[in-house]
């Protein structure tokens, strides 16, 4: 019906629903006590099933109210500082000002007459990004859904120039050639990067982490030699800055030398640990960084802004041609000699939302600095934390924090079964997560279950981090007890 189509003659009613939604959520966070209700799928399901979608309210209170029993009453709502579990951030409030005017404009910035301004305005945040990382002037790149599509594209820049034939590409047998080096703690979307552009199943190389989970560069070098050895390309390095699991950095400076020496595309997934580039404090974490040919950041992790905001970046804007089509109906060639600002010419995506805006209100309103400080608390009270579980003999941590995440499993005096050990922790996170007194995250340290906490919310409290460690104890000392009566 016309009647909700936003437009002049309908701009109070936009006003009155946007306004009552609103007002709909604030209350939700104001009154929010847990980061979670408990649901579980079986009990939510019926709630969603029973909405017949072709009957509609007609009624946009009517459609709040119902969306509260569907949605925003067991939403896990990561502004609670007992949400711990993955790398999901509380949002500024500019940020969400910046989503709600880019979803009325709706402005798409994919061509210069879809998006005018919102096409400036992403150019210069990208220039921006580029030189808090060093890049130098030829530098480039364009915003993204998020850490995996920017990984794709940068892996398909690196691919179009490792040219492993005398001259050039030879055909798709080339393809079994190419290799590509990340730690063994590198996202899983350099794998899947390396599947979709129909790369060889042993293309990805998984080079051992030290201790501290960083990328030894020594076996990098050495897997690097031994690709030359058989004939094969190094196509690229992914160094990462904040790993899932850890938080780890890989040895940037170290890592750029082996790249440069062997001629090999050089890409930073800093997907996490760009935050680093505002902080005040702990910018030289990043140090190598700028010595990168491409490098994907996250904004909607460690900048604090609503999903999606990624990008990539890369040294040469020249190699983002190798993303670049030209259709008739949306950016012909001409366009190109004319000098008209189409940013589908580096995108893998068309139709593209404006989320730069959201970074931009922002640093406008915010500055880096404010931004920065933020990411600092969250590392600082990481490096609480993991002095509270290192004190602590119910756990062990496995590493020393890089950025804000603590790996720990909680290990009871009693028992000796690491297999019966690994189901107290199992057991804990679940029965955690079904209280909705806190949510924190799992994962494994080579065969063995851990449980983690991912740590981006300024308003948590090491307080807060003690009582959750508490819980976790007492659920995991629950199952045991009841595991040993079953025994008996």
């Amino acid at each position: 019906m016309r009647s909700h189509l936003l437009n002049d003659t309908t701009a109070e009613l936009y006003r009155s629903s946007v306004s009552e939604g609103v007002e709909r959520v604030a209350a939700k966070l104001a009154t929010t006590t847990r980061p979670f209700t408990g649901v579980t799928p079986d009990a939510l399901a019926p709630t969603i099933d029973a909405v017949d979608l072709d009957r509609p309210l007609h009624d946009t209170i009517a459609v709040l109210d119902e969306l509260e029993d569907v949605y925003l009453r067991d939403a896990v709502y990561f502004h609670h500082p007992r949400y711990l579990a993955h790398l999901n951030c509380p949002v500024v409030i500019p940020a969400v000002l910046g989503e709600a005017i880019l979803s009325a404009v709706n402005s798409s910035l994919d061509t210069w007459d879809q998006s005018a301004g919102g096409t400036l305005i992403e150019r210069k945040l990208i220039d921006w990004t580029a030189g808090r990382i060093g890049l130098g002037p030829a530098a480039d790149g364009v915003f993204t859904s998020g850490g995996s599509q920017s990984n794709l594209q940068a892996l398909l820049l690196a691919r179009q120039e490792a040219k492993p034939g005398p001259g050039g590409w030879e055909g798709t047998a080339d393809l079994a050639k190419l290799r590509i080096f990340a730690s063994e703690v590198s996202h899983f979307s350099v794998k899947k990067s390396a599947t979709l552009l129909g790369l060889d199943a042993k293309a990805v190389v998984s080079v051992p982490v030290d201790k501290d989970k960083r990328m030894q560069t020594v076996a990098l070098a050495a897997e690097l030699e031994r690709c030359r050895e058989d004939g094969l390309v190094p196509m690229a390095v992914v160094a990462t800055a904040g790993t899932t699991d850890f938080g780890s950095i890989d040895p940037l400076p170290e890592i750029a030398e082996l790249c440069a020496q062997y001629s090999t595309w050089m890409h930073v997934d800093a997907a996490y640990g760009c935050g680093l580039l505002v902080s005040p404090k702990n910018r030289d974490r990043l140090t190598g960084i700028e010595r990168a040919d491409s490098v994907t950041v996250d904004y909607h992790k460690s900048f604090f802004q609503p999903v999606s905001s990624s990008a990539v970046l890369v040294r040469d804007g020249a190699t983002l041609r190798h993303a670049t089509y030209h259709a008739e109906y949306l950016n012909p060639r001409r366009t190109v000699a004319e000098r008209i600002p189409n940013q589908v010419d580096k995108s893998l995506q068309t139709t593209r939302r404006f989320d730069a805006l959201k970074l931009w209100m922002t640093l406008r309103v915010m500055g880096a600095d404010g931004i920065g400080n933020l990411f600092d608390e969250v590392c600082d009270l990481a490096r609480e934390g993991w002095e509270l579980l290192a004190a602590d003999p119910r756990f062990d941590v496995v590493v020393e924090p890089s950025l804000s995440t603590l790996v720990y499993r909680y290990i009871p005096a009693a028992v000796t079964d690491p297999a019966e050990i690994d189901r107290a922790n199992l057991y804990a996170r679940k029965a955690l997560f079904a209280s909705g007194d806190a949510v924190v995250a799992g994962t494994k340290v080579g065969e063995r279950q851990y449980l983690k906490f991912t740590l981006l919310n300024p308003e948590t409290t090491l307080a807060d981090i003690s009582a959750v460690l508490d819980l976790i104890a007492g659920h995991a000392e629950q199952y045991l007890g009841e595991s040993l009566d079953r025994a008996s």
